[in-house]
């Protein structure tokens, strides 16, 4: 895709009625990659995430806990606000919550222009409902009677009059957006997905809930007894972090943004936003970035309801975030599936961060230190980055990337091996000193294509450079 000057990226906002798991950290750390990626470039960015905290599943948590719903959120928005930092992303990240009265009185005008565009009517209706997912669901949603991302949870069978949003009306709109868009929705087999499901026809969805069975929520406007459906709030958070309506300005150098979500946001997200988006009157959104799911025991859906999630905190604690960042970009696929677990975590870490790349820029800059009168690698310029990162990186492909990386690394590793410069320099002192500076060279090549992924570790590795020394330990093995 073209590079523009201004990029807008985003994730979903997790729903904050447990502490956040390891996809949550997933989400956050790939956009963050991607905003850092584009800052290397010279790009402006602004980069979005932040907590969904309406909702039924919200609501429960906090009678559970003999909670006023605003103190639970506000409790367990902190958690998700301290990973932004925890994780090393950028600091001037935008974190938004949906109860936020800004983000509130957006959502209230964003209804009106449905409202204004015939798209939004009252209806009574039957469907089954799933909490877990806040979704209704179909027959054909369901595996042995109970939905397949919170197995073992009652589906509820509601009967209610609510407000729908003409979702049917979109159809042919969003046919033409996934013909004309091929790479809107990344990977291509969930393009395909989304495009098969559209093209089956769609159906009015609901967007309200009756304030008497469900009070946590935003007011819809001009109707006291109802409030918004909790995935019409939040989906508004990408146009209410922009100030629209009120900063055209702002809004007009922004949007489209980059969405990152799961795949049990796909609908959602490809499909449900932009049918409101075109709605509202604004161009849809500029890509779709799907993540597959973390499994975790047993090869399932790392959930809060299933209890096998794996927490960061904990990765964070023994390991650190920059580890943490190097298993989510290298080790875990960028739109499959992939299971985690420890024991993995570990190998991982010491084969290819304290045995890989913390031995090899210990061993090349202890070389260039004890042989080198100053580094080869000054300077203000940078290296150009070699049109494979590049390609994966515009293609969201961030394993590719980063394999990019320890390949380059591990070139260099041979090379040292093959050469031994640490030898030779006695016997061939000049031919020596220029195969280390070469690899000096090489790995400052290499450390700028890292920093979008392990930040501090590139930090740490730039400045040994500059000072032509063996830094400390990057990694230490566990």
């Amino acid at each position: 895709m073209s590079e523009p000057s201004r990029f807008y990226i985003t994730t979903t906002l997790p729903y904050v009625n447990a502490r956040p798991h390891l996809g949550h950290a997933l989400e956050m750390v790939r956009a963050d990659i991607i905003a850092r990626y584009h800052l290397l470039l010279g790009d402006e960015v602004f980069f979005n995430t932040g907590t969904d905290e309406h909702g039924q599943k919200i609501y429960e948590k906090a009678l559970e806990e003999g909670l006023d719903p605003q103190d639970y959120v506000d409790k367990r928005a902190e958690s998700f606000k301290d990973l932004v930092s925890d994780l090393g992303m950028l600091p001037d990240v935008n974190f938004v919550r949906t109860t936020n009265s800004e983000h509130q009185a957006v959502a209230q005008k964003f209804w009106r222009r449905c409202a204004e565009a015939g798209d939004i009517y009252k209806a009574k209706y039957k469907v089954l409902y799933c909490v877990g997912c806040e979704l209704e669901k179909s027959r054909s949603d369901l595996v042995n009677g109970e939905c397949p991302d919170h197995p073992g949870r009652a589906l509820e069978k509601r009967e209610e009059e609510n407000y729908f949003f003409r979702f049917s009306r979109y159809q042919q709109a969003l046919q033409e957006l996934y013909s004309n868009r091929p790479d809107f929705v990344i990977p291509d087999f969930r393009h395909k997905e989304i495009a098969s499901f559209v093209s089956r026809g769609l159906e009015d969805f609901s967007i309200s809930r009756l304030k008497s069975k469900m009070s946590w929520g935003v007011p819809v406007p001009d109707d006291p007894e109802h409030v918004m459906y909790v995935w019409f709030d939040a989906l508004v958070n990408y146009v209410s972090v922009l100030n629209w309506p009120e900063d055209r300005e702002m809004f007009d150098n922004w949007w489209p943004p980059v969405q990152y979500a799961g795949k049990d946001n796909l609908r959602q997200q490809s499909a449900m936003w932009q049918a409101m988006l075109l709605s509202a009157g604004l161009e849809p959104s500029r890509q779709i970035v799907i993540n597959g799911f973390v499994l975790g025991e047993g090869g399932q859906k790392m959930s809060k309801t299933l209890g096998n999630v794996v927490d960061p905190y904990d990765l964070i604690e023994q390991y650190g975030s920059e580890a943490l960042r190097y298993y989510i970009a290298r080790e875990l696929h960028p739109f499959e599936d992939s299971g985690v677990s420890e024991e993995k975590f570990r190998e991982t870490y010491n084969a290819n961060l304290a045995n890989g790349i913390g031995n090899l820029v210990s061993r090349i800059m202890k070389m260039s230190q004890d042989h080198l009168e100053q580094t080869p690698a000054g300077g203000d310029s940078e290296p150009e980055l070699p049109d494979e990162y590049h390609q994966a990186m515009n293609k969201f492909n961030i394993q590719q990337a980063a394999d990019l990386v320890w390949e380059k690394m591990s070139e260099m590793d041979n090379r040292i091996q093959a050469e031994q410069p640490f030898k030779t320099v006695k016997t061939e002192p000049q031919r020596a000193r220029r195969v280390i500076a070469e690899l000096v060279q090489n790995l400052k090549a290499v450390t700028v294509m890292l920093r979008p992924i392990m930040p501090s570790t590139a930090d740490s590795i730039e400045q040994a450079i500059k000072d032509n020394r063996k830094p400390q330990p990057l990694f230490a093995r566990k």
